[in-house]
């Protein structure tokens, strides 16, 4: 195993004590993780926070078998060290990866397939809010909604760090972006990332939005993190042969709706979890996303929002800045 000379037997990571609110993150000592066959080893310099850390912090949300108990699903900094039969990085190279679990820590491992070259002129933080919200927009919006040039998109949350990539993404492609978000301010921010129509929905029926922007055709698809009651309203705001991407529940997993909708516009309502899915699959999705977007970060055509950026050891403050859900795009914790 190649490495680099200064990887001690210890670091500090932030674990989650017991079930609770964000107090019961607590730093602690570990051992630094050992990379087996094709496994890097990242000495961590920032790391991501995302909304599926609080859910594990509350007890919501248990790690997929095999995964580190520690929260965190992405991080950005440098291979300290190699495991077995890797063939891509080396010590010393500037990554960012998306992980099972395991992100707030010093050190992370992950397999070398599922980490991607830091984009030219970003930093780490910046490049730490890249892989969980840029995997999720593509592989959702991009291959299972297959989302095409001259289609419109809604999204919804479009504010939050899938929002604010969902709707740079789309523009970049060539789509008419939509977007609901929960405050005059949230939705000014949405337009100045390209959003053709931001909608407070705290004010406005989104539907009829949709519908009035749309000159009555609805939206060919739709991103959908809320769940409850908006199941049966994305049925209605979609066009015929509309695709709903279902990747999040916040307002409840189970839900009342007209399904003579689906067989009257031919609807398709599909989702997906990250989390779980294999390394092969992950590794695909990176594949695609430095093939086709990568170009676009370097160019600086699309870039991570950044909202609040929190010392590691006070992870607690980053995840009540999530829950207090005044954030605009990404939260990050600085490591290094």
């Amino acid at each position: 195993m190649a490495n680099d000379t200064n990887i001690p037997a210890r670091m500090t990571a932030v674990a989650i004590s017991q079930p609770g609110g964000p107090l019961v993150l607590k730093a602690e000592k570990r051992a630094v993780p050992e990379p087996e066959e094709r496994e890097i080893l990242i000495r961590v310099s920032a790391a991501g926070v995302n909304r599926p850390d609080v859910l594990q912090r509350k007890g919501a949300y248990p790690p997929p078998p095999g995964a580190s108990d520690l929260p965190g699903l992405e991080v950005a900094g440098t291979v300290a060290a190699v495991g077995p039969g890797v063939k891509r990085w080396r010590v010393g190279d500037a990554v960012c990866a998306l992980t099972p679990g395991g992100g707030y820590a010093e050190f992370c491992k992950v397999h070398e397939t599922n980490a991607l070259p830091v984009p030219a002129g970003f930093t780490m933080t910046e490049a730490a809010a890249l892989p969980e919200t840029f995997f999720t927009v593509w592989h959702n919006v991009f291959e299972r909604g297959g989302l095409k040039a001259g289609e419109t998109f809604l999204v919804h949350g479009g504010s939050s760090g899938i929002g604010t990539t969902a709707i740079q993404l789309a523009k970049a492609f060539g789509a008419t972006v939509i977007a609901t978000a929960g405050s005059a301010e949230k939705c000014e921010a949405c337009r100045k990332l390209g959003a053709d129509l931001a909608i407070d929905y705290k004010h406005e029926d989104f539907v009829a939005a949709v519908k009035d922007f749309t000159s009555g055709k609805g939206a060919n698809v739709i991103l959908d993190m809320v769940g409850g009651n908006y199941v049966d309203r994305n049925y209605s705001a979609a066009a015929v042969e509309g695709r709903i991407v279902q990747i999040a529940t916040q307002m409840g997993a189970t839900a009342s709706a007209d399904v003579s909708k689906i067989m009257v516009k031919r609807l398709v309502h599909t989702g997906s979890t990250l989390r779980p899915r294999t390394t092969e699959f992950k590794g695909a999705v990176a594949a695609a996303l430095e093939a086709q977007v990568w170009p676009l970060l370097a160019a600086r055509r699309v870039a991570p929002v950044m909202d609040m950026i929190f010392p590691f050891k006070e992870a607690w403050r980053a995840h009540e800045r999530m829950e207090e859900g005044e954030h605009i795009g990404k939260i990050v914790l600085d490591v290094a």
